[in-house]
């Protein structure tokens, strides 16, 4: 039997954990001990993603104080809406991420996400009016996405877009996001993606899939490892803006390069000191292991030191083909962990060390109609931004 008198971990494969909170806490996280939270964010560090059941009724109030705890560099906003990880940019009308949720109007760190037309009374909706929310559809955001018929009939979805929870401009990437699921598809709901090598991966509908970024790291060659371990990536000013007229890749990691981003000087305005230039690998606190972090649809440009201590700079094209060439290998199926919702589950995930992407096709697909769903969601800027402090491969 588990100690109910404080948290118990049980790992997941190929990683993770589900959480069982002690007796004492009342089934709210926010109530644990400072000993029982340090074991719960040690499970967080190190298996990147935890589940904790059971949560549907955690108030955006309490989600928001749990995020934060988790990140003691995070500093104390200078009015109540301050500190979400995506900045104002989340909704600016030329951002590929404007149509991704609307914002709890009393505690606007915390993001409502699904599909449907919600009531002012519905569980989940905290405005006191009926909204309307857009589950984000590849067919919006990918060069080629499927056709209606293959994500009717077949059952057919895509990774999305492979990403860290960032605004990658100005503020540092949140140490963790916390996602609880308030009405979700029922797991019975199959999708399935198609690889360009002809895998299959079966998950339920809406799943959403995390990467290790630590497995991802152990999976390169040991010039790749050198490589990566070397590199510095320089993020887009305004990166959601700047990608907002191109197009993805077939498997959400990167963008296709048309030529059609926003050029920088009709970007709003942006200063060169805020733009993020990050090491590609991220040292994880707890572990001091590497993981390889990097959003690859945001990228602009990858500087590497050369052992002469030359740098050698891969423009936006070139930048892309190698980070995809490095990132590819690590969303084969059997590496990804495509986590099926039940109703009330709260996800923390360390965001410092996975990549995550949203799946499922949800626009007239149940018998003709939409599906619906609802989720809150939680980042924070970090107030100090990830290091390498992985030696350097020989």
């Amino acid at each position: 039997m588990p100690d109910t008198a404080t948290v118990n971990v049980t790992p997941l494969e190929p990683f993770g954990a589900k959480i069982a909170l002690p007796e004492y806490a009342n089934n709210n996280p926010t109530k644990l001990t400072d000993d029982d939270f340090a074991k719960l964010k040690s499970a967080v560090l190190t298996h990147c993603v935890v589940v904790i059941p059971d949560q549907a009724q955690l108030s955006p109030n309490d989600q928001y104080l749990l995020t934060k705890r988790f990140d003691p560099s995070i500093p104390e906003p200078k009015d109540h809406t301050g500190g979400y990880g995506h900045g104002k940019e989340f909704h600016h009308d030329k951002s590929v991420l404007r149509k991704d949720g609307c914002t709890v109007k009393d505690q606007p760190q915390v993001q409502i996400l699904g599909q449907g037309e919600f009531a002012a009374d519905e569980p989940g909706n905290e405005n006191g009016e009926a909204i309307s929310l857009t589950h984000p559809s590849h067919t919006t955001f990918h060069h080629s996405p499927l056709s209606q018929s293959e994500i009717v009939n077949d059952k057919l979805t895509r990774f999305y877009r492979w990403h860290i929870d960032s605004a990658l401009y100005d503020l540092s990437p949140p140490l963790v996001t916390t996602l609880l699921g308030i009405k979700v598809p029922p797991q019975s709901q199959k999708n399935y993606i198609e690889y360009d090598n002809g895998d299959k991966l079966e998950l339920a509908q809406g799943a959403t899939c995390f990467v290790s970024g630590q497995h991802a790291f152990e999976r390169l060659s040991d010039d790749e490892k050198r490589f990566v371990l070397n590199t510095t990536v320089e993020y887009a000013p305004h990166p959601y803006i700047f990608i907002g007229p191109a197009k993805a890749t077939s498997d959400g990691l990167t963008m296709v390069s048309e030529g059609k981003e926003t050029k920088l000087d009709e970007l709003p305005e942006w200063e060169p000191s805020k733009v993020k230039k990050l090491p590609m690998v991220w040292t994880n606190p707890e572990t001091g292991k590497p993981h390889l972090q990097v959003h690859g649809c945001c990228i602009h440009k990858l500087h590497t030191t050369n052992e002469d201590g030359s740098v050698s700079t891969l423009e936006l094209e070139d930048a892309r083909n190698k980070v995809h060439s490095l990132m590819r290998p690590a969303i084969a199926p059997e590496n990804v962990l495509p986590y099926a919702w039940n109703q009330g589950d709260l996800v923390v995930f360390f965001n410092q060390g996975v990549w995550h992407s949203v799946t499922g096709e949800f626009k007239g697909v149940n018998h003709g109609a939409d599906e619906k769903r609802l989720m809150h969601q939680c980042n924070i800027a970090s107030g100090k931004d990830p290091v390498n402090t992985t030696a350097i491969a020989a």
